[in-house]
């Protein structure tokens, strides 16, 4: 019988993605995490986490690649048995993605369709093929942005598509809820020191400004709340869009 908990990361190399697997595995959850190109990042990853007392794998994923998705689950699956014992997951946290900054009237076709690929359609059918392996009861916790709420020059492309997947986990909190899947977004603000955001004094103070505590946002400010997601505490939180700004553009 399966008493440890494992949570799938995508995108847990580095950044918030990193801050999420490690306070999953704070919180007593084994974590498998995936990566694109980062794979030593990953495995220093996997390391910390199983410092921790906890298990983990990192797994190579293009989550823009979704011819891919298929090998992709067939390794989950040889890892799920081989390293855990278990033939299904708990929880799915799908938060890979890269940022774009491009004005609307110079933003290209394969720009658009790059964060088309990254940010919905592999959400989705990721998620879609994620099913089989997902436990009855489990969680899906969709990361978006800020963005969705509020309006930077440049970011349309991005935000369009994190704004769908606002939507689109409304859906799946509806459609799964026959299994007990929950389904929730946290959208965090500009998060600095994980390699997304443009990291200049000047865009710190920029971000602070605008932010009602006062500060720029962190990956420590994020993980704990998607650990929370996780807990038996978290429940009956369902369909819900959880911002994580500091207050920002209030």
């Amino acid at each position: 019988m399966q008493t440890t908990k494992i949570a799938i990361v995508t995108g847990g190399s580095r950044g918030i993605g990193k801050n999420m697997a490690l306070s999953l595995a704070q919180k007593g959850i084994n974590v498998v995490l995936t990566y694109h190109t980062q794979q030593a990042e990953a495995q220093s990853t996997v390391a910390e986490i199983e410092a921790l007392g906890q298990k983990a794998v990192a797994l190579q994923l293009n989550t823009a690649d979704l011819a891919g998705f298929d090998a992709f689950f067939e390794q989950l699956k040889t890892t799920l048995s081989a390293t855990f014992g278990v033939d299904r997951f708990d929880f799915l946290i799908n938060n890979a993605g890269t940022s774009l900054t491009a004005p609307f009237a110079q933003t290209t076709e394969s720009q658009f369709d790059q964060m088309l690929n990254i940010h919905l359609k592999g959400v989705y059918f990721l998620t879609q093929k994620a099913l089989p392996f997902l436990h009855d009861g489990g969680r899906i916790i969709n990361i978006t942005s800020g963005v969705t709420r509020y309006s930077f020059a440049g970011a349309s492309a991005y935000a369009v598509m994190k704004g769908a997947v606002d939507v689109l986990t409304r859906y799946l909190a509806l459609e799964l809820g026959s299994r007990g899947i929950s389904a929730n977004v946290v959208a965090p603000g500009a998060v600095f020191g994980g390699g997304a955001m443009t990291d200049t004094p000047e865009m710190r103070a920029y971000v602070a400004q605008a932010t009602a505590l006062g500060r720029v946002g962190l990956p420590d400010d994020i993980g704990g709340v998607v650990a929370f997601l996780c807990s038996e505490e978290a429940k009956w939180i369902n369909g819900q869009r959880i911002e994580l700004t500091g207050g920002m553009g209030l």
